[in-house]
């Protein structure tokens, strides 16, 4: 059987609750891979913002007109496929026959044909990140703050629009893809997706070890290392897959090298859907979804300085506009229209 990595939700699929055990995460060896996931992203960061950050790839960079669209399709098709699983945000969050779910379930729907048809897609992005608080009431806080990625796709629609394919867009009512807009949207959507990832990796791997253990022995082909015939045992290798969780969490907040970062993070969840399916690739859409739009915007050198801010003030993006300027003037490209944004804040 082919080995597959353990970057799946573990309590999608391992329901025991076995307790949060915070000793493990402050084990030396723990916060030694922790240490050392922050320095490779620092070094990353360092290396992109000095020498290398990426390739132009203009096929796919002048796709950022786009990027509505793709998330607003995600966004749909997980909250639907969610919705026939009798789930809401996530499979653990189970509609019942009683008049809360039954709320729930009719808002779920309503919101996924909104995004589908892109229609008044920014009322529709503030209702979904409103339903979140709604759903406390329901499923308790945890549950909830693990669909952060959710929140993140839900802002950058709120920023963006519908964009292409909308009916906003026929009508005349979609916004413009302006630098600062982009720059706003990117930013709060890895943010998102990012701390989304790192509270993942401590819910189920780090802070509660036991759980990934359970998983494990559910289902032993996860442990790699193992079916290499290395002598790396299952706490051992919650530890490195907690670690490596982390560490991607921390690229996508980092926005540095987003082509890259794409690549290694989607290796190891596209693998786990040849194992667990349909529920799999329903709860992940939303970051396959923000795994292809950090890629579009990452494969232009403008697009991809705006998707590196720290913070997205109209300042920062007006310097990383500028720079971009004086980028294609040292190598002789034309400053117009790249990636579907101008430097002069419109679309091409």
């Amino acid at each position: 059987m082919t080995p597959r990595l353990p970057l799946a939700h573990e309590t999608w699929f391992v329901h025991d609750d076995v307790g949060a055990d915070w000793g493990f995460v402050f084990q030396a060896a723990t916060i030694g891979m922790l240490v050392a996931a922050l320095l490779i992203t620092l070094a990353v960061r360092f290396v992109a913002a000095r020498w290398w950050s990426g390739v132009e790839v203009p096929a796919v960079a002048h796709l950022a007109d786009w990027t509505p669209f793709i998330l607003r399709m995600h966004l749909g098709v997980s909250l639907v496929g969610l919705l026939s699983l009798g789930a809401f945000l996530a499979p653990p969050m189970e509609l019942a026959w009683d008049v809360p779910s039954v709320l729930l379930g009719a808002v779920v729907l309503v919101l996924a044909i909104l995004f589908f048809a892109g229609w008044r897609t920014r009322e529709v992005a503030i209702a979904l990140i409103l339903a979140g608080p709604i759903a406390i009431l329901q499923y308790g806080p945890l549950e909830i703050v693990q669909r952060i990625d959710l929140l993140g796709c839900a802002a950058f629609l709120y920023y963006t629009g519908a964009g292409r394919w909308s009916v906003d867009h026929e009508r005349g009512h979609a916004r413009e893809l302006t630098p600062l807009t982009i720059a706003q949207a990117a930013w709060v959507l890895r943010v998102a997706v990012g701390v989304c990832l790192i509270i993942v990796a401590f819910n189920e791997k780090l802070a509660q070890p036991d759980l990934a253990l359970k998983f494990l022995a559910e289902y032993p082909h996860f442990n790699v290392f193992r079916e290499l015939g290395l002598n790396v045992t299952d706490l051992q290798f919650t530890r490195i897959a907690g670690a490596t969780e982390v560490f991607f969490g921390l690229m996508l907040i980092s926005g540095a090298m987003p082509q890259v970062g794409v690549v290694a993070i989607g290796i190891p969840f596209n693998l786990t859907l040849f194992f667990f399916g349909d529920v799999e690739l329903l709860g992940h859409l939303p970051i396959y979804g923000t795994m292809v739009v950090i890629l579009i915007l990452g494969c232009s050198d403008r697009t991809r300085r705006l998707l590196s801010l720290a913070w997205p003030s109209r300042r920062a993006v007006q310097r990383a506009t500028a720079q971009a300027d004086a980028f294609d003037r040292d190598h002789a490209r034309r400053p117009g229209p790249v990636a579907g944004v101008t430097p002069e804040g419109g679309t091409a």
